[in-house]
């Protein structure tokens, strides 16, 4: 016979296992009522769970030029990644993970660059982790589309691909100290210099989100709850750069880089009547799509000041002339002049006896500045003209990194070497803003390289940029008297300027030489070192064309002189550009360049065509075999200078030899054939990636190496 402690133990385990169950119970009723738990709601758990979420790439604005010229676009690049989750796959049959990591890895290392056993060793590891996927590092990213096709055409399993933009430049170095550049951070393309930065507002894009709920295999539930969140391409700028005239400028400053090896050359061109910058340089440059391999990416002819030399003494004449005081034919004594216990001495240190002011500004005297400035013109007025001229303040520039110089004007020394160019520092886009008055008949303009904004869904325009007259320091007539005596400098009897005289086009300006300081006070002696510089326009009576040339320190023969690489810049420069613009020559009549416009040779046979194209351009290339013609570049009714190349597009069109082509040309070629272009160094082709005689295909890739004429 039991007894009762038994039955009352018992008693207590049914009521203590009937309470446990009731609990339980109720907590699985309320769970299921409620759908939820310690303040979860399970509904949404799984719901998010189940949801995958994904950006949407939008494209970060165009950068052109004002031609229409692509200068920056994103470019699609590839990032490689490995599933390596057997579950990921549905069947033996077709498997979606990696199944053979030692095999797929002494596949991949060549094509990756990176080490078989590497690859194999993250691969395995992932999967012994029980990770999904893994990744192979910097040599798996950035991939080209035709490394990623590549690698597609060997079917291996799990391995997959990403598609990540990446900003390209497609002319390499051209123009990159306007253009500047931007990074890939965190998946978003941001500018970091020049108008990527500057622009940054309007070329930003905005990416888009996509998320569904989907089952264990990554497939959508038939009602997978999707959100999306459309992405919002960059607006387009378009530049005032005009890419023909940026060529000339890059042409001429890597053939000068590489035959004077100077410390810095620093040059611009500018339309002097509206304050447009069309061509921009520095050296040293850089390629925006090699980072790595940056020497300078400082914009030095908006950013670096230093003492602007004799170029300074156009705007001590002017303000004289301005002020009335002015009488070109009065006569001083050359030679030296003193000022509180100094004596400042012309260049050739002895002067040229008494000569008149005009000649006086052609010889470049440093006294006869003196003269003018301080004692004619008075330090008073002549520092309210260095105001109204705007060389104490910056120019407004829509660049980032303007500097300013700083005009030292407390002591007499300083208010007189002020009047020649030294003490006081300029930057050159200054004396180019200031110089706008003199070829401007008085009207000074305010630089600009952003010509408008476009928006890249429909090409309406958002924000263009007017012509701006910021200050009128001096009168049309002024402005005139002025120009004559900068044609002086160049072709007078007695001019500095004459190793810039232009053959088909009259030419103003002025040479500066400036001194550049050492440690520890003083200035740098011996030949080269010193900051040679012209600043021009032309032709000289109603000037198209603005031009600055700085080069500084060259390295210089026994023979040569610190004029002989600026005037190459400038020289080159200035008479290309001017023809391109179709200026009427002004000094020589007998120029034979003329300006045709070509006709539809649509279906007539090549070899007809390319007869009579030779009559009358210099250069005529023909792309392909194809006994009839497709088309001409440019196309039928252009107007197109006879100097100029000519491409003859065949009916059966084949990949020419392009060597000693300009890269205006071969972009001409790569945008009829949807070619990608890659290129390295400046000048004109050296070498070519396809070989000659391979058929053309839409989305090729073709890479050019360049080089300065000889």
């Amino acid at each position: 016979m039991k007894s009762s402690n038994t039955h009352k133990g018992a008693a207590i385990l049914i009521l203590l296992f009937s309470i446990f169950f009731l609990i339980i119970t109720g907590r699985f009723l309320y769970i299921q009522s409620t759908a939820e738990i310690e303040g979860v709601n399970l509904n949404k758990w799984a719901e998010e769970a189940r949801t995958s979420s994904y950006s949407l790439d939008a494209d970060r604005g165009n950068i052109y030029d004002k031609n229409g010229m692509l200068l920056a676009y994103d470019r699609p690049t590839y990032k490689i990644y490995a599933v390596v989750d057997p579950e990921y796959s549905q069947s033996e049959e077709n498997p979606l993970h990696v199944t053979n990591p030692e095999e797929t890895a002494s596949v991949l290392a060549p094509l990756l660059n990176m080490n078989e056993s590497e690859l194999t060793d993250q691969m395995t590891d992932a999967q012994e982790e029980d990770q999904f996927q893994v990744e192979f590092g910097s040599n798996g990213r950035n991939l080209s589309k035709e490394k990623m096709e590549e690698i597609k055409e060997l079917e291996l399993s799990g391995i997959n691909f990403e598609e990540q933009s990446k900003r390209y430049y497609p002319n390499g170095t051209f123009a990159s100290h306007i253009i500047g550049f931007a990074r890939t951070e965190d998946g978003h393309i941001t500018g970091v210099a020049g108008i990527e930065k500057q622009m940054e507002e309007y070329l930003r894009e905005e990416k888009g989100k996509i998320s569904y709920e989907r089952d264990k295999y990554g497939s959508k539930l038939l009602n997978p709850n999707e959100v999306l969140t459309e992405p919002e391409n960059g607006e387009n700028v378009h530049l005032s750069i005009d890419q023909k005239i940026q060529t000339f400028l890059e042409d001429a400053m890597a053939t000068v880089d590489e035959e004077y090896n100077p410390e810095k050359i620093m040059a611009a061109v500018m339309n002097p009547k509206t304050g447009e910058v069309v061509a921009l340089g520095n050296r040293p440059s850089y390629n925006p799509n090699n980072l790595g391999e940056v020497d300078n990416w400082y914009n030095d002819i908006i950013a670096d000041s230093f003492e602007p030399g004799s170029t300074m003494k156009m705007f001590t004449w002017a303000s004289a002339i301005e002020e009335g005081v002015y009488n070109g034919e009065n006569k001083f004594k050359s030679g030296s002049y003193e000022v509180s216990g100094t004596t400042i001495r012309d260049h050739n240190r002895k002067g040229w006896g008494e000569i008149t002011f005009n000649e006086g500004f052609e010889r470049s005297s440093n006294v006869a500045a003196s003269k003018i400035g301080y004692d004619i013109l008075g330090p008073e007025k002549f520092r309210q003209y260095l105001s109204d001229f705007h060389l104490d303040q910056k120019s407004g520039i829509d660049l980032p990194g303007e500097g300013e110089g700083s005009i030292l004007y407390n002591y007499p020394i300083e208010k007189v070497t002020a009047t020649f160019g030294q003490g006081s520092t300029t930057t050159p886009l200054q004396l180019m803003t200031a110089a706008t008055a003199i070829a401007n008949d008085g009207k000074m303009m305010k630089p600009y390289t952003l010509s408008k904004v476009t928006s890249s869904e429909n090409g309406e325009i958002i924000k263009e940029k007017e012509p701006e007259v910021i200050s009128e320091p001096i009168s049309a007539d002024t402005a005139t008297q002025m120009r004559e005596l900068l044609g002086r400098v160049v072709s007078g009897e007695h001019g500095t300027g004459a190793p810039f005289e232009l053959s088909d086009y009259s030419l103003g300006g002025k040479t500066g030489t400036a001194q550049i300081p050492k440690e520890g006070g003083g200035y740098l002696s011996g030949k080269g070192n010193h900051i040679y510089s012209f600043l021009g326009m032309a032709p000289v009576d109603d000037p198209e064309l603005l031009m600055y040339v700085a080069v500084k320190q060259p390295d210089l023969d026994v023979t040569e002189v610190g004029s002989d690489p600026v005037s190459y810049i400038l020289k080159s420069v200035m008479e290309n550009s001017l023809h391109y613009l179709d200026v009427n020559p002004d000094q020589n009549n007998d120029y034979k360049v003329e300006k045709l416009s070509l006709e539809d040779y649509e279906g007539q046979s090549t070899e007809e065509v390319e007869k009579k194209l030779k009559k009358d351009f210099k250069q005529v290339s023909v792309v392909g075999e194809g006994g009839k013609v497709a088309t001409t570049l440019p196309g039928s009714g252009t107007e197109v200078f006879s100097d100029q190349r000519v491409i003859l597009i065949t009916d059966e069109p084949t990949m020419p030899n392009i060597t000693g082509w300009s890269l205006r040309d071969v972009q001409k070629l790569a945008e009829h054939f949807s070619l990608e272009v890659e290129t390295m160094g400046d000048g004109y082709v050296i070498n070519q990636n396809i070989v000659q005689g391979t058929k053309l295909k839409p989305g090729g890739y073709l890479v050019v190496e360049l080089s300065p004429p000889e």
